[in-house]
């Protein structure tokens, strides 16, 4: 298996999490969820590594995290 991180975009995030989409933005503007990377000029998503990190600890996640 190859260690390649997906680009998953929108609908997939809030069908993954089962977050709503203000929900979303409202803890990514908090920090404590991932932040979407522009992927063209009207285009944005997330690594899917980082969505993950986030469904294995919601509570705990922060977006300054270091370590």
């Amino acid at each position: 298996m190859q260690n390649l991180d997906r680009i998953i975009r929108l609908r997939t995030v809030l069908a993954r999490t089962g977050l709503s989409r203000s929900t979303l933005y409202r803890k990514i503007a908090d920090g404590t969820f991932p932040r979407q990377l522009s992927i063209s000029t009207h285009g944005a998503g997330w690594r899917e590594s980082a969505v993950n990190r986030w469904i294995a600890d919601p509570a705990g996640y922060r977006e300054d995290q270091t370590a």
